[in-house]
């Protein structure tokens, strides 16, 4: 969704969009068309068909099937022929050379085209070359230069033909960096590619072989041997190339070595069993004895096709999102370049898509992102003022908020520093002390209860605080029950708190019914405790008067207090 609404808005705006597609000219193979999911390593599309390709002249035999195999590809594979090719190619001629740390980028340029003309292959025709620099010897004030090149012609033709379809040749590299990608990205030399880990990569061809000398990614020195291997028989091609290669790599001491074999006449894993190499060895078989595939693939791709992905294909399909510090570049593209109407322009890579933006298009982005942020700017100048007015006011009440919040976290503060610091053993104990309390208190009850009284309420709080209310048909059981509890209770300060008969009525207390019920309270806890909720009473009751009896004879109250005046007295102080 997010894709579409961006392709949309860049089209809109005026800005190109091509889809990248790699090819690769890969001898043995053909021509390859790849491309690669960065994100789960995996190869999405893929497809090949047979191309012929020069040994001698290191260059496609027949253009025309060359057309031809790419306009299948094309269909087969529902792809748009209008779209930017990256292409790989087999290399054509590397080499080294060491020049002064004076000479500028034109001169070093010059000196490199000069050592490419001795090639046989560039004497008849002119050639385009790339280069990168590799160490520099401050003592003997030179630079290395490492460099390649490839014949013009033949790049002319290729763009040729791909403008013909409406494709464009944004890329060419060689099969050397290629293939080196495809190892780090793949992780077959993970250990070898480890930031300053020495180690050689011995790469073999129909026309012999070649020898890379690597500090991690980067390329320390090349050697290249030339052998005619399809001149010796099967068994004598092993012990030529073991017998160079082992003189060859007394020049470049390593503990690592990983043979890769690109043809067909030479299995990597044979050879690799004839070398004594003292140090780690692997190989790669990428040719037809390939056992194993190179990266993993969708679903959607045949089975017969999967042995077939080169190393050299996976190579240029990463070249966009693997970054590689060897850098080679054939196409002749510079990042900008001139559009149709004559304007400059720059492009990108998005999505496996290449943008490229004008200066009209990036002219009409600059307005929109002005558009986006002028006028919020101006509505907010507009409404500003009224939301800060209507802000201002909640603003000050939640400061007045914070200073009362405040004001209380202070006062705490006070109080707990007045408190003392808090320690685990007290607390641990006070714990302990009031559960104990608690305990003591069950049990005494438990045993105090007499037979004709029941409990209706209990509450034990900290500190040995309790109480008890219930109702009983007899005064005297209270009586009974309250003594029990403080001789159970050691220290604890009960009191009978309240002794009152369960019913309002007169009659039931001069002509009982049934059983006269009393309803009584037990506690030790202040009147503050008992009722919380309580107002205190701003006026007194109302004295009796002189003479007169408070619990006139006949009233529930006499009948009560009748009771409790025949029991034995208590001490109920603490």
């Amino acid at each position: 969704m997010i894709e579409k609404f961006i392709n949309d808005l860049l089209s809109q705006l005026g800005a190109g969009s091509k889809e990248i597609v790699y090819l690769s000219v890969t001898p043995g193979v053909g021509l390859e068309l790849i491309q690669v999911d960065p994100v789960i390593k995996a190869v999405k599309t893929y497809g090949h068909k047979p191309l012929e390709y020069s040994d001698s002249m290191r260059e496609i035999a027949n253009y025309e099937e060359f057309r031809t195999a790419l306009e299948e590809l094309f269909r087969e594979l529902n792809i748009n022929p209008k779209c930017n090719i990256v292409l790989n190619m087999p290399m054509v001629h590397f080499g080294k050379v060491d020049l002064p740390l004076l000479l500028n980028d034109d001169g070093v340029t010059e000196a490199v085209i000069s050592e490419v003309e001795q090639s046989y292959i560039f004497k008849r025709c002119e050639p385009v070359i790339s280069w990168f620099e590799g160490s520099s010897n401050t003592s003997s004030d030179t630079r290395t230069i490492f460099y390649s090149a490839m014949q013009k012609p033949a790049v002319d033709k290729i763009k040729e033909i791909l403008a013909e379809m409406g494709a464009t040749l944004s890329g060419v590299e060689i099969s050397l960096v290629s293939s080196l990608r495809a190892l780090l990205f793949s992780g077959l030399t993970e250990t070898q590619m480890e930031e300053g880990t020495p180690w050689n990569l011995m790469i073999v061809n129909s026309t012999g072989y070649s020898l890379v000398s690597l500090s991690g990614k980067n390329i320390v020195d090349y050697y290249e041997e030339p052998l005619a291997l399809k001149t010796y028989e099967l068994d004598e091609i092993y012990e030529v190339i073991n017998t160079s290669a082992q003189i060859a790599l007394m020049n470049f001491p390593t503990n690592y070595l990983y043979v890769v074999s690109e043809t067909d006449l030479v299995s990597a894993e044979h050879l690799v069993s004839k070398m004594q190499f003292e140090g780690t060895v692997d190989f790669l078989e990428n040719n037809s004895f390939r056992k194993r595939e190179i990266l993993s693939v969708s679903l959607n791709i045949l089975p017969d096709q999967v042995m077939k992905i080169s190393l050299e294909a996976v190579g240029i399909a990463v070249s966009k999102v693997c970054s590689y510090p060897v850098k080679l570049d054939f196409s002749g593209n510079k990042a900008a370049e001139s559009s149709s109407a004559g304007e400059e322009s720059i492009s990108f890579n998005f999505n496996n898509k290449e943008i490229v933006l004008t200066e009209s298009v990036l002219k009409n982005i600059s307005y929109v992102i002005a558009g986006v942020l002028i006028v919020p700017s101006l509505f907010a100048m507009l409404t500003l003022p009224v939301i800060q007015k209507k802000n201002q006011t909640k603003l000050n009440e939640i400061n007045s908020q914070i200073k009362k919040v405040d004001d209380e976290i202070k006062q705490m503060t006070e109080l707990a520093s007045e408190s003392g610091n808090f320690v685990v053993k007290t607390e641990i104990e006070k714990v302990l002390k009031n559960n104990r309390a608690k305990l003591m208190a069950y049990s005494a009850l438990g045993e105090s209860v007499p037979q004709d009284l029941w409990i209706t309420y209990f509450n034990a709080k900290d500190q040995g605080k309790f109480d008890i209310k219930g109702i009983s048909e007899d005064v005297e059981d209270i009586y009974i029950f309250f003594k029990n509890m403080k001789d159970s209770l050691i220290d604890n300060q009960l009191r009978l708190h309240k002794l009152e008969m369960l019913s309002d009525s007169i009659d039931d207390a001069v002509i009982p019914d049934g059983p006269v019920m009393y309803n009584f309270e037990i506690t030790n806890m202040s009147e503050g405790d008992l009722n919380p909720s309580a107002k205190p009473k701003t006026e007194a009751k109302a004295a009796p008067a002189a003479g007169t009896n408070p619990n006139p004879a006949g009233s529930p109250a006499a009948g009560a207090a009748r009771k409790v005046n025949d029991l034995e007295p208590v001490d109920i102080g603490p």
